[in-house]
């Protein structure tokens, strides 16, 4: 690994692979506008405190180890990342990037940065004017955003390094706690700071907004930032997610994607369609699954019938040449095994989830498709909660839980989760794969598969969105729900996903 290099921004600026052992005043060569002194004078601060700003760390130890502890949450080991205002580079090397650079606008707290980081690279540079010509899989902005003059400015440069699967994550502290800090400070518990702008987390999404981002979540975080046996843990993992409380939490993270466009090609597609005594649906399906996109695989996967659902899947593959059908047996049970077993045969760009009763109308898959496809989601779920039912789709003690379970899942996901239970959900073929190779983290805890990949898919910050359909009564056969055993697994699910979303 090549040694840590400072570099400074040139005239011309063509890569971050430029060094420069001294840092030029990045503003001396233009007249002091009042902007201009502003980022002087931050500048000179944080010179001045870089010697000691490690002591200040050690200091506020509680507060820095929640930070990495959710940042390492939100980003996997071995990634591209970028952080703009590194500081000593701490947090960035925690993560453990493939490729790690940090932008900071003091050319002493890079010194510092590259001492303590050799196998890093920072860089002395201004965010809101940073020229970047190699794109990351991360962009940081932790602790930063109140510092910069012109944060819209700050993140429209971030375009230039982001692919379409980029991740922008925003962490800043709750402005109700800024007389704390400000105590803090002169009682020498703090490093002093200069003066911040005051951004909500509402005011971050918007000016997201404004520079053609997209807000994927938010999370509130640290209800007591010091180290106190026992009530610090309560505290910080339990009382500081309920409902009232959290909005009094010292920091809040945003994490956001680029607002693109994709539809590059026709993608291919393979609909996983988890059997087991359908054997009066399967014909249907075939005739109404429609054609969109490229080529086409329907994959069926079987849960052991009893009532002759191989031999008609087989049957029909006959009478069907012209599509590309696949028969799987299940080596375990439920529908959880079934979509992992048919999502590893499959071949298509797009993988889609279509149960078998075709309660949810195999024609409203194009729709799907069309959402992932053009970039509106990168994990689209269906909502069977929206539109009128047909008579007996849905018993009411079911609909009772769906809603239930629904509030509970939007706030474990920090994103909308209107019906976690409907059995189609969309995703790009290389997300699932990425899912897959992350699923040891939640480890094979869900029999429905509704769950492992929901919560997968928050794992990797994946824009979760949700299609309304109507939903309609089976034609053929019986459910294999059973109400009051599943109810207790869902409810264990909810507490599981707690710890390992919300409680990290």
């Amino acid at each position: 690994m090549e040694p840590a290099r400072v570099s400074q921004r040139p005239s011309a600026p063509a890569s971050l692979d430029l060094v420069s052992t001294e840092a030029d005043d990045l503003f001396q060569t233009r007249s002091q506008s009042p902007t201009d002194a502003r980022k002087q004078a931050t500048c000179d601060h944080f010179d001045a405190w870089a010697a000691w700003r490690m002591e200040w760390e050690e200091k506020a130890r509680a507060y820095y180890d929640d930070q990495v502890r959710y940042f390492k949450f939100l980003v996997p080991e071995g990634l591209h990342v970028l952080e703009i205002g590194s500081g000593l580079g701490n947090l960035l090397a925690a993560l453990r990037p493939v490729r790690g650079v940090g932008i900071e606008l003091s050319p002493e707290m890079a010194r510092q940065a590259a001492r303590l980081h050799p196998a890093l690279e920072f860089r002395v540079d201004d965010a809101e004017t940073v020229e970047i010509a190699e794109t990351f899989d991360v962009i940081i902005l932790a602790d930063v955003v109140g510092h910069l003059q012109d944060v819209g400015a700050a993140f429209r440069r971030l375009h230039q390094a982001c692919t379409p699967h980029t991740r922008i994550i925003v962490s800043y502290y709750n402005y109700l706690w800024e007389p704390v800090l400000r105590l803090s400070e002169m009682l020498g518990w703090k490093m002093p700071q200069p003066k911040q702008s005051w951004l909500s987390p509402e005011d971050i999404a918007n000016l997201l907004r404004l520079a053609d981002f997209e807000v994927v979540k938010t999370e509130r975080r640290l209800l007591l930032p010091i180290k106190i046996p026992f009530l610090s843990s309560f505290c910080n993992k339990v009382l500081a997610h309920l409902s009232g409380v959290r909005t009094l939490c010292l920091s809040h993270y945003v994490v956001a994607r680029p607002r693109l466009r994709r539809l590059e090609r026709p993608y291919s597609t393979t609909i996983v369609i988890p059997c087991r005594n359908e054997r009066g649906n399967i014909d249907a399906a075939l005739k109404r699954i429609p054609r969109f996109g490229g080529r086409q695989q329907i994959i069926f996967v079987d849960g052991h019938s009893s009532d002759g659902t191989p031999e008609e899947i087989r049957r029909l593959m006959a009478c069907y040449p012209g599509k590309d059908i696949k028969l799987l047996v299940q080596d375990g049970k439920g529908k959880g095994d079934a979509v992992r077993k048919g999502f590893a045969h499959a071949t298509g760009d797009v993988l889609m989830i279509l149960d078998a009763d075709l309660t949810m109308p195999p024609e409203a898959l194009p729709t799907f498709y069309e959402a992932l496809t053009t970039g509106k989601g990168e994990f689209i779920n269906g909502c069977r909660l929206v539109y009128p039912m047909e008579a007996q789709a849905m018993r009411l003690l079911n609909l009772i839980g769906n809603k239930c379970f629904s509030l509970a899942f939007s706030w474990l996901l920090n994103q909308r989760i209107k019906d976690t239970l409907c059995g189609t959900k969309v995703l790009f073929r290389r997300d699932y794969e990425r899912l897959a190779g992350n699923r040891d983290y939640f480890g094979e805890f869900d029999p429905f598969g509704d769950f492992d990949l929901l919560f997968g898919a928050s794992k990797l910050n994946l824009q979760i969105v949700e299609i309304p359909i109507r939903y309609q009564a089976r034609a053929y056969g019986s459910t294999n729900i059973q109400r009051f055993a599943h109810g207790w697994l869902l409810l264990k699910m909810t507490v599981y996903g707690f710890f390992r979303l919300k409680a990290v």
